[in-house]
């Protein structure tokens, strides 16, 4: 076991290096991740250690990974195919969608699809058009698909083996804009962390303050504006957006009788209204103010010039808490 700081980049690479190392029927495939490690390097030096036959540089053609990559799966290997940016998932959509999450239910369990698609996510680092995109609610509304979204390297790291031990296909975004913000001591032991539960980052008693993915850390920074203030506030990160751990998030609700969602994704049918409703109908007795939620407006990504104004802010947050503390 080794230890180092991590940035969340370096994690999914060490999480994918002892993957292979521990099991050789995990293979990676996906544009540009041999040769070149991946355009922001995740899968650098993959290929050195593992061969061309486990690390696969494939065409430009995001429908022909994902075909790839389920017909592997059917097959006993476990792919981890990679998109390059989440706003390139689109054509992988048919084989993910009518083949990968209905694999166990079409052969009643005959066969499963082990399979992680990982991909980059969100916005904050001036890329153009297609590649800022959070589309997590599309998959999270899919039978069968499992949908993590890590926030920190510990989590990145946990969570990718984890993924990848799971039997059924895994869709693993990593925020973009957290790759290499805020490295952290990390020990390189193989631990992987539950794929189905949230993780309680602050501890609190008069608001709950609940988010996933890079939104994280404006959330973080709100919480300490919020304590200057003397607000107690409870930080969850979700992680897992599919299946949701509805228990640990209801628990939060009764006692704090607030709550607060933020995402970066936008509004309309947003992951943060399938949470509201479900915490209306298990805990509307001890909310004491109307839920809100924290998000991104309904329009695409815009360019870079306006990012700042696009991706929900720390006064954005802190405004949000007031409005529910202040609620009559």
């Amino acid at each position: 076991m080794s230890e180092k700081k991590a940035s969340l980049l370096e994690a999914i690479n060490l999480a994918l290096h002892r993957a292979m190392y521990e099991d050789e029927n995990v293979v990676a495939l996906g544009e540009d991740i041999g040769v070149n490690g991946g355009v922001f390097r995740a899968t650098a030096g993959l290929r050195e250690a593992f061969g061309i036959k486990r690390v696969i540089d494939t065409p430009l053609a995001e429908t022909m990974i994902a075909g790839l990559a389920v017909g592997m799966a059917a097959q006993g290997l476990k792919p981890v195919m990679e998109i390059q940016f989440l706003g390139f998932i689109y054509a992988a959509m048919e084989h993910l969608v009518s083949h990968a999450s209905r694999m166990r239910n079409r052969t009643r369990g005959r066969l499963g699809c082990s399979m992680v698609l990982r991909s980059p996510m969100g916005a904050g680092i001036r890329a153009p058009e297609h590649h800022s995109e959070s589309t997590e609610a599309l998959f999270a509304h899919i039978p069968g698909l499992r949908v993590v979204i890590p926030s920190s390297p510990a989590r990145a790291y946990g969570l990718l083996l984890a993924a990848i031990d799971d039997p059924d296909p895994v869709i693993f975004l990593e925020p973009t804009r957290l790759y290499r913000m805020n490295p952290q001591e990390l020990h390189d032991d193989g631990k992987r962390l539950p794929l189905d539960s949230c993780f309680t980052l602050r501890e609190g008693r008069d608001l709950t303050l609940i988010s996933w993915g890079a939104s994280i850390h404006e959330c973080q920074q709100a919480a300490e504006h919020l304590a200057e203030r003397g607000v107690s506030v409870e930080l969850i990160d979700v992680a897992c957006i599919k299946p949701l751990d509805l228990d640990t998030l209801e628990a939060s609700v009764r006692k704090t009788g607030r709550c607060v969602i933020v995402h970066e994704a936008p509004k309309s049918c947003g992951v943060g209204a399938e949470i509201a409703a479900s915490l209306y109908e298990r805990a509307l007795l001890d909310l004491q103010a109307p839920i809100q939620r924290v998000t991104a407006p309904d329009i695409p990504p815009p360019l870079y010039r306006l990012e700042g104004l696009y991706i929900p802010g720390v006064d954005d947050i802190v405004a949000a808490c007031a409005a529910v503390l202040d609620y009559a």
